[in-house]
């Protein structure tokens, strides 16, 4: 795309050089090295907060005190490699001690939080007094209205940012089944068509946050997620009104992603008919690579569960694996028996490269 089409990505005071996020993908899959290099490239660097202090040795005494302590590690390391690049973090909403970790990485000097899988509620009640950014991440514009309507009544404020999460991405999905159904059953035309639907989706997320930002006198940019992995994607994006894209998947087979290097591989040798619509512990779709475990799953077979209390509504009785354990076991190189996330369009990574270089495949080469 062309080099004028590239702006810095501003949050308020905060700006990025250019208009990507690297989003937040754990357990363990983006943490600072993957964060610190996205930063140092001109992006917005993003570590996951989920499970996150998984590799330290208090982990599985005290899951929450070695997590909140690797918020810290972790934070810290980014800015060091990312030198006046700008360092995100992503917390699930639905994390159990929610504001714990949001006062962790606050504590930490994280530039900016970004906060789906549930409402962020109270997360401006967090951050009060801090120069943190905050940015829910939302898949409607229904959800969009709900979180701006929740702050201004509540907390008197807007977003800073808003990252909308389009149904090509990976991991924990915000749309229900049925609405995911032409993924599952593979019908190009019904997926064709959920797209072209789901741009004006975009532009009415967008209409909201202009609506708000007005109110509060200040621009709240909106970033599209969502299988945006080349420059006319990007292109496509901004031109609905977006301020920028964020991208997982294509950061996964990088040098200096965190996790082990057989998920990357996995990544590589990921053809499209493994991909496939999931249902997590928690009852939320999501989107991942076929392999024995899901196969296991499907059989109903059920392992030893240990809770490390990572989700709320999350009960160790009745689920049907422990997706901590799961995660952890794919980002440690165990890709056969662990839980590989991933976004709809995996099939198009065929080698391990560099953070520049998927920044430069996705905004254009003459652009970075």
């Amino acid at each position: 795309m062309k080099s004028e089409q590239i702006k810095p990505l501003k949050i308020g005071e905060l700006t990025a050089r250019l208009p990507i996020i690297q989003g937040g993908m754990g357990v363990g899959v983006s943490l600072s090295s993957l964060a610190g290099a996205v930063a140092a490239a001109g992006g917005i660097g993003v570590i996951s907060t989920a499970q996150i202090g998984f590799y330290r040795p208090d982990f599985e005494k005290n899951p929450l005190e070695a997590n909140l302590k690797a918020v810290k590690e972790q934070i810290i390391l980014a800015k060091e490699k990312a030198g006046d690049g700008v360092i995100g973090v992503n917390i699930m909403a639905a994390t159990r001690n929610y504001k714990a970790y949001v006062m962790a990485a606050v504590r930490a000097g994280v530039d900016v939080i970004i906060s789906g899988a549930g409402l962020p509620k109270n997360l401006p009640e967090y951050i009060r007094g801090s120069a943190v950014k905050i940015a829910p991440m939302v898949s409607s514009e229904k959800a969009a209205k709900v979180i701006c309507r929740l702050w201004d009544r509540n907390h008197h404020c807007a977003p800073d940012m808003v990252v909308v999460e389009g149904p090509l991405a990976g991991g924990h999905l915000g749309f229900s089944e049925k609405e995911l159904s032409p993924f599952m059953e593979n019908n190009s035309n019904d997926i064709s068509q959920m797209m072209a639907d789901y741009d004006e989706e975009i532009r009415r997320i967008i209409r909201v946050c202009r609506e708000y930002g007005e109110k509060y006198e200040k621009e709240i940019p909106v970033v599209v997620a969502g299988g945006i992995d080349t420059p006319e994607k990007t292109e496509h994006a901004l031109s609905l009104g977006a301020s920028g894209i964020q991208a997982s998947t294509p950061f996964v087979a990088t040098e200096e992603c965190d996790a082990h290097s057989n998920f990357k591989e996995a990544y590589i040798r990921a053809k499209s008919d493994d991909v496939v619509i999931l249902k997590s512990p928690v009852g939320m779709p999501g989107r991942g690579i076929k392999n024995a475990f899901l196969e296991k799953v499907a059989r109903g077979e059920r392992g030893k569960i240990h809770c490390r209390q990572c989700l709320e509504n999350c009960n160790p009785a009745t689920i049907p694996y422990c997706i901590t354990d799961a995660l952890i076991r794919a980002v440690k190189g165990d890709v056969e028996n662990g839980l590989i996330f991933c976004g709809a369009n995996v099939d198009k990574i065929q080698k391990i490269s560099t953070v520049r270089e998927v920044i430069g495949n996705i905004l254009g080469k003459e652009n970075i």
